[in-house]
């Protein structure tokens, strides 16, 4: 992984996308050794319009001025101890934001930036900040619900990366990172799941939200309409 930015470093990436009139995401691109990868931050706004940031990544000006107009940046999510690459970047842009990560994460974060809560309420129930069961404390996810249904957004846990060319594209697809559905690639398995039963049984609560529309993830397609059968069949493989 890059080295985390001291210096507002804007790298590829594409338009602020509303997909509830709450829920802005953006999607850009990330050198790695094999190549690139998708990344996308999520920008949830609260009822006083003050903005959740989660995952977050360097805006060019433009798209800026256009978040600040959605909302002001109040709180910023790290969804685990690998997203840091922005992270001092924004506080230093937006000292006020307050930082939250995952217990586990905590430590790593506070290298970069102080970390101010590793649990939230953000004063608004349509916003839930929850630590993922069964990662040991390492991964951070957002419940959103909205007039058209409820949104899940999650980080590292689960990727929808699409089979890249070249060497590196086949790499990344033998080691499992990339494919035709969405998965737990095997190396984030050995990283993220410390507990495999509590991770299923957290899939499976999620595949059971009644109007769960979406699964928002940092790296990879958005998860739509299938999202609860995805969930479901991620839940039944980690039972193997």
């Amino acid at each position: 992984m890059p080295k985390p930015f001291q210096e507002w470093t804007v790298l590829p990436h594409g338009s602020l996308t509303p997909l509830e009139d709450n829920l802005l995401v953006v999607s850009g691109t990330l050198p790695v050794p094999l190549g690139e990868v998708e990344r996308r931050m999520t920008l949830v706004r609260l009822a006083d319009r003050r903005l959740v940031i989660y995952s977050a990544i360097a805006l060019s000006e433009p798209e800026i001025q256009e978040l600040e107009r959605f909302g002001t940046p109040e709180y910023l999510i790290v969804p685990n101890d690998l997203h840091r690459m922005d992270v001092k970047i924004w506080k230093d842009r937006y000292p006020g934001m307050k930082v939250v990560a995952p217990a586990a994460a905590r430590n790593k974060v506070q290298k970069l930036v102080p970390v101010d809560a590793t649990e939230v309420d953000f004063g608004d129930p349509r916003v839930r900040f929850v630590t993922v069961a069964g990662t040991g404390e390492r991964e951070g996810a957002l419940i959103v619900t909205a007039g058209t249904g409820t949104t899940l957004v999650i980080n590292d846990i689960i990727f929808n990366l699409t089979d890249k060319p070249g060497f590196g594209g086949w790499i990344m697809k033998t080691i499992g990172m990339t494919g035709e559905e969405p998965r737990i690639p095997p190396p984030v398995r050995m990283r993220e799941v410390k507990d495999k039963n509590a991770l299923r049984v957290q899939f499976e609560e999620w595949a059971r939200i009644p109007d769960l529309k979406r699964v928002i993830i940092s790296h990879g397609n958005i998860i739509g309409a299938e999202a609860p059968e995805v969930l479901s069949r991620i839940a039944q493989e980690l039972a193997a």
